[in-house]
């Protein structure tokens, strides 16, 4: 291992001569860091935005940027040439997820180090940048409890002064708004509320539910949490 370190920071004194044996070493090594990334990609990615074809493309990147300025090396002439070839392709493919953003500029910084044969930073940047992606996974950083929400149900009759419905949506939320307060067609009894609240404790919402379906006459009862919608 010591042998393998010292092999990476002498090509790393040598930035200015591009040997094979220093191409092919930048590009195994952005091979190897890419996989990190892509790995780690997998290992910690939530939602329903998965795509195989993505988790492959970082290691592409990763190599064809080290390839890329493997080629430059040092030579403006053939740096305008490439950029002026590079911006010809059209890229239309959308991100919806800013976090695959910062994966994919992550592979880009890591093939242009492993490119311009800077292995040292290539390597301390990967770790440190995987690091700080397993902090943020395996702390939820970011992340909160719903709190707002919207409550609809059927009741027979209208609610009075001191009806229990509302204490048991004193005790288990915040504040309770009604919104909405429909009656049904003609001969049906059941009025329909909508009510927007700020829960209290997320984990008792069941609790919650339960309590209301006790309640003489209620029926329907729907609760939408809006920011568990906002997430998907």
């Amino acid at each position: 291992m010591e042998k393998v370190w010292q092999i990476i920071e002498n090509a790393s004194s040598n930035t200015s001569e591009f040997s094979l044996q220093a191409v092919l070493l930048s590009l195994l090594l952005a091979f190897v860091l890419g996989q990190l990334l892509a790995w780690l990609y997998y290992f910690t990615h939530s939602g329903l935005s998965y795509s195989r074809s993505f988790v492959q493309s970082l290691i592409l990147i990763t190599v064809i940027v080290s390839m890329v300025m493997s080629t430059i090396a040092g030579s403006f002439i053939v740096a305008v040439g490439l950029m002026g070839a590079l911006s010809i392709i059209r890229f239309r493919n959308i991100i919806r997820d800013t976090r695959d953003i910062a994966f994919i500029f992550s592979a880009l910084v890591v093939g242009m180090a492993t490119g311009s044969q800077r292995y040292t930073v290539a390597i301390i940047g990967t770790l440190v940048i995987c690091l700080i992606i397993l902090y943020l996974y395996l702390s939820d950083f970011g992340s909160h409890q719903p709190h707002n929400a919207f409550l609809r149900f059927s009741l027979e009759g209208h609610i009075v002064s001191g009806h229990p419905i509302a204490a048991i949506l004193n005790k288990f939320c915040r504040s309770h708004t009604m919104i909405s307060s429909q009656d049904g067609d003609f001969g049906d009894r059941y009025v329909e509320y909508a009510y927007q609240i700020m829960i209290k404790n997320a984990n008792k919402n069941e609790q919650m539910l339960a309590e209301l379906h006790k309640i003489e006459g209620i029926k329907n009862v729907n609760l939408t949490v809006q920011e568990q919608l906002l997430q998907i």
